[in-house]
């Protein structure tokens, strides 16, 4: 008898091969995050001893913790995988957007437009990204092949059905999918599936001293690129990142939790979702939906 996580991981190594032979130019979505680093895992798993089929594809809005990037250096070293980076602040400078101002100014809704151009630029007919059904609601109503139109964007009112497990990746010409191979995966099998592994990840993840400030009931990282009102002090703490984005949107969960143990404790304990510290799915009800039909993530 197969465990759980012996069934999920057969799940997604399945479809990630149904990738590979359905598509031309695929591509892994690396955040950097621990959702992204199991994609990026099991795809090495799928095709091993082959080298990684997919390159692995950056959004970078020149506001990440410089953690995430020196352990998405070393990953890319190790595997021998292709790296393509975008650059928001190259979007900003050439006037494909508009860097927002004041006190909450995050970069995080501008990597929309910096993904799409590196799609088209690239010709990629596939993105495989780490989204999980549990993770938010809009989230929840994904296809694990989800159809993008010729503008990049999602229609949650027009989606193929996925009967059982046969996967329809036909398209036109300028449309491409994004793929979701741990839909199925809730946190806690993400977690659990990272010790059973041993897979190593940033260490931001585990319990850290940092520089921190409180803003709207969220704990942030103390950084230049994030403007504090006179009234925000900061101060030193002990926390780790259970979910990373950029910056300035990146809420910080003070922690006890140093080890791989400690975080599966902890998250069986926790009542806070794991999204419920990032600063950009508060600014409406249906941030991540609306940001999602623009060619978000």
């Amino acid at each position: 008898m197969k465990t759980h996580l012996q069934e999920l991981e057969a799940e997604s190594i399945y479809i990630l091969r149904e990738v590979a032979a359905q598509f031309q130019r695929p591509a892994i979505l690396f955040s950097g995050g621990k959702d992204s680093i199991v994609v990026t895992h099991l795809a090495y798993k799928a095709f091993y001893p082959a080298r990684l089929p997919f390159p692995l594809v950056h959004i970078d809005t020149g506001h990440n913790f410089r953690e995430t990037l020196e352990y998405r250096d070393a990953l890319v070293q190790r595997l021998g995988a292709e790296l393509i980076v975008g650059s928001v602040q190259e979007s900003i400078d050439t006037g494909r957007v508009k860097e927002e101002t004041g006190f909450n100014a995050s970069r995080n809704a501008l990597q929309t437009t910096t993904l799409l151009d590196t799609i088209e630029r690239h010709k990629f007919d596939a993105c495989i990204g780490g989204a999980r059904r549990d993770e938010e609601k809009a989230r929840a109503k994904e296809r694990i092949f989800s159809h993008r139109d010729d503008f990049g964007q999602w229609n949650p009112k027009n989606q193929r059905p996925e009967l059982w497990n046969i996967f329809n990746g036909r398209k036109n010409m300028g449309e491409h999918f994004r793929v979701f191979p741990i839909s199925n995966w809730t946190e806690m099998d993400v977690w659990q599936y990272i010790l059973q592994e041993k897979i190593e990840l940033p260490s931001l993840y585990y319990t850290h001293k940092r520089k921190v400030f409180q803003r709207d009931g969220q704990w942030l990282a103390a950084e230049d690129c994030i403007r504090r009102r006179p009234e925000e002090v900061v101060v030193e703490k002990e926390v780790r990142c259970r979910t990373i984005g950029d910056i300035t949107c990146t809420g910080l969960t003070l922690s006890t939790a140093h080890s791989l143990e400690d975080i599966v404790a902890e998250i069986a304990a926790t009542r806070v979702t794991e999204r419920g510290g990032r600063a950009d799915d508060k600014r409406s009800e249906t941030a991540m939906e609306d940001r999602k039909k623009l060619g978000y993530f």
